[in-house]
């Protein structure tokens, strides 16, 4: 009559009942109301963490571009300044060639007058010398004395 089957149904009836009293089942689906709770609220937090992620992503790549096109403008603005710089230069430079040259033209005239002035005092000196040996030798006394020196003084004036 009572068999096994009946005493293990009876025993389970027994043990769901004793789980019943102490309220097992409320606290099974408490626990795991609890643990769907801090999963939604991990998995909420990922998203907004995601978001902000997406939104940082977006503003920095936002950065990235004008620093990049800001950075190009200064090599525009740098190659720009190079160039002007140069042909500053080679204008300066241009400048100061041509200012050299007109230096060196104007002391050569200078040493070119001052040879010859040289030369015609040397000329000068030769020929007051000759003068004065040739009508030395022909004129003799007071009177070739003041032909010699009015000889020498017109000499003078008219080469130098």
């Amino acid at each position: 009559m009572f068999d096994n089957t009946l005493w293990a149904f009876v025993g389970l009836i027994l043990f769901l009942l004793v789980l019943g009293w102490f309220k097992v089942p409320g606290m099974l689906t408490g626990a795991l109301d609890k643990r769907s709770t801090a999963i939604r609220d991990e998995l909420a937090e990922a998203k907004k963490l995601r978001e902000q992620a997406q939104a940082l992503l977006v503003e920095y790549q936002a950065k990235r571009v004008a620093a990049e096109r800001e950075a190009a403008e200064i090599v525009e603005e740098a190659k720009a300044e190079a160039k002007r710089l140069a042909a500053e230069a080679e204008a300066a430079i241009a400048e100061m060639i041509e200012r050299r040259k007109k230096a060196v033209e104007v002391k050569i005239a200078q040493a070119e007058q001052a040879a010859v002035a040289e030369v015609r005092a040397v000329a000068a000196d030769v020929a007051v010398k000759a003068a004065t040996r040739i009508l030395g030798d022909k004129v003799q006394g007071d009177v070739a004395a003041g032909l010699v020196g009015k000889s020498i003084e017109e000499v003078k004036a008219r080469l130098n």
